[in-house]
């Protein structure tokens, strides 16, 4: 559920330039923080009780599990932050406390010497945006690199509860009649997009497509998926995911495109 208000800040390659921005550490006052709670690597702070967001943090555990299930990503190697404070006012005024000159987003994630934090408010879409941006934070616990499209498009696919994961997107519909008129974006368009600016809702999309077409897809496609975040996780150079693709399957595209042409419930 891509919005221009949530992106995690960090560019493509894993490398963070959050460090060029921030003016202030990562630590925050404690004074602010009347409740605290340990789920996995997951350290959650909040400026309200956290008894009624139980379920979103074992929502966070159940997906590391699932990124060590499906892509085989080991379990975080460090803890991982979470800030939540009570209102968009709130959570405006503490990011302009902490990075000044990073442009506002509804739920950021940052990743500074090796260490990776959240920072959000409550809001009806938390669920959502905790999954998404805590998917990028457990991606970059273990590897030192991810493409920016297919960061985006991991955190895309595991951002939705599981019962609605494969087959509920809402970039599904939509998906369906970009195919349906011609609209196609391979992952060769995908890997041009170099920052966050390239990266528009049709961009988004076609990143979550990709994602679900190697997850749910022909069996090459999914191996090929998990050997390439392999070798990037060894430090192996993994070079570009469509030339192994275009390695693995016979005309990947088409592929992708008849995968979603037969994908029902």
């Amino acid at each position: 559920m891509q919005t221009l208000s949530r992106r995690k800040f960090l560019v493509a390659g894993g490398a963070t330039i959050a460090s060029q921005w921030a003016s202030k550490p990562l630590t925050c006052q404690a004074a602010a923080w009347v409740d605290h709670r340990s789920h996995g690597p997951f350290q959650c702070r909040a400026t309200f009780p956290l008894a009624n967001l139980a379920s979103v943090f074992q929502d966070l555990t159940a997906v590391e599990k699932e990124l060590q299930r499906t892509l085989a990503v080991p379990p975080a190697g460090q803890t991982i932050d979470i800030y939540i404070v009570e209102n968009e006012q709130a959570h405006r005024q503490l990011l302009s406390q902490l990075y000044p000159r990073v442009p506002y987003r509804r739920a950021l994630y940052v990743q500074r010497a090796g260490h990776g934090s959240v920072y959000t408010y409550r809001h009806d879409q938390l669920d959502v945006d905790l999954r998404h941006e805590c998917t990028h934070a457990l991606l970059h616990t273990n590897l030192p690199m991810v493409p920016l499209w297919l960061d985006e498009g991991l955190a895309e696919y595991f951002e939705m509860p599981t019962s609605r994961r494969a087959f509920e997107h809402p970039h599904l519909s939509k998906l369906r009649w970009n195919l349906r008129f011609g609209m196609v974006r391979g992952i060769e368009s995908l890997e041009q997009c170099q920052e966050l600016k390239d990266m528009g809702g049709v961009e988004y999309r076609f990143a979550w497509a990709w994602v679900h077409f190697m997850l749910h897809g022909p069996l090459p496609a999914h191996r090929t998926l998990v050997h390439y975040l392999g070798d990037i996780r060894r430090g192996n150079p993994p070079g570009q995911l469509s030339a192994r693709l275009q390695t693995a399957l016979d005309h990947p595209e088409q592929a992708m495109i008849h995968h979603f042409k037969r994908w029902r419930q």
